[in-house]
Order: C-alpha cells, then structure tokens, then sequence
C-alpha cells in the first residue's frame, strides 16, 4: 500500500493530513512509498510532513521513498537543503 498526499497540502491541512497519513504508516510492512503526484497547491508544509513521515519510517526501522514529486515540491526541498533526505523511489 502506498501513502498518497492530497492535492492540497499547505499549513492548514498539514497536522489532519499528517494524522491520517500516520496512522496508515503503521500498517506499513518494511517500506514506506508516499506518492506526491496528486498535489497541485502546497507550501513548505508539504515538506514538513514528509519529513515526519520519513523521521517516523525510519524510527521504526523502514526504508522511505516519495514517488511521483511534483518539481515545484523537489525545488523547494532543494532550496531548504533537504532534497537528499526525500529519495524518490524507483518504479
């Protein structure tokens, strides 16, 4: 099963997303794909989500990836030096 971001993610739907998006990390096996194709209307939120999806993967010995970034979303994690910490996976 695949995590799947919706098509907006800015500060104020970050905690509820986060909140749903954790609770179907939990049901995950041993690996953590978020697919990002779906967002068309983010801001760095998006970014801190990702992040504490990937921190909470990884804490429970998972590997992490995020499919299908949009390029406004990988510049923007670039931009704040944080590009290499959200791998895309490999399809």
């Amino acid at each position: 099963m695949v995590l799947v971001l919706p098509p907006q993610l800015t500060q104020s739907e970050a905690k509820a997303c986060l909140r749903v998006l954790q609770l179907e990390l939990l049901a995950q096996a041993a690996a953590v794909v978020v697919d990002a194709g779906a967002l068309i209307r983010f801001d760095s939120a998006a970014l801190a989500v990702l992040l504490e999806l990937r921190r909470q993967s990884l804490a429970t010995a998972k590997t992490f990836a995020v499919a299908h970034m949009p390029t406004r979303l990988a510049d923007l994690a670039a931009l704040y030096g944080i590009g290499d910490l959200l791998v895309a996976s490999v399809e």
